[in-house]
């Protein structure tokens, strides 16, 4: 579990919702996120276009608990650096979690 700072919030606010090509670490990746209707919950599926590498996370954002991170068999460091340096092609308005209104 992660507490996540206002840095992991807001650049995973400006990962678009359903699929996207980008870069990472110069590599091309193709990430997938998902926002609950609520925006209590987000999840994000991301691979290496040209490798094997993964990157899979549930984000929960909960008043009573706070943020919480829950990586998927990886390290909390790992996804972190992939949401802080994962710049997709297009960029539209952040989605903030707590304002999403699409389903999962």
């Amino acid at each position: 579990m992660y507490p996540a700072d206002d840095s992991f919030t807001h650049a995973l606010a400006l990962i678009p919702e359903g699929y996207s090509e980008g870069a990472f670490d110069n590599r091309r990746w193709g990430a997938t996120v998902k926002r609950s209707p609520d925006g209590k919950r987000i999840w994000l599926y991301a691979e290496d276009l040209a490798g094997t590498d993964i990157v899979s996370f549930n984000f929960y954002l909960l008043a009573e608990s706070g943020s919480t991170l829950k990586p998927c068999e990886m390290s909390s460091a790992k996804v972190i650096a992939f949401v802080l340096g994962y710049r997709p092609d297009s960029q539209d308005q952040p989605i903030l979690p707590a304002k999403r209104s699409a389903s999962l």
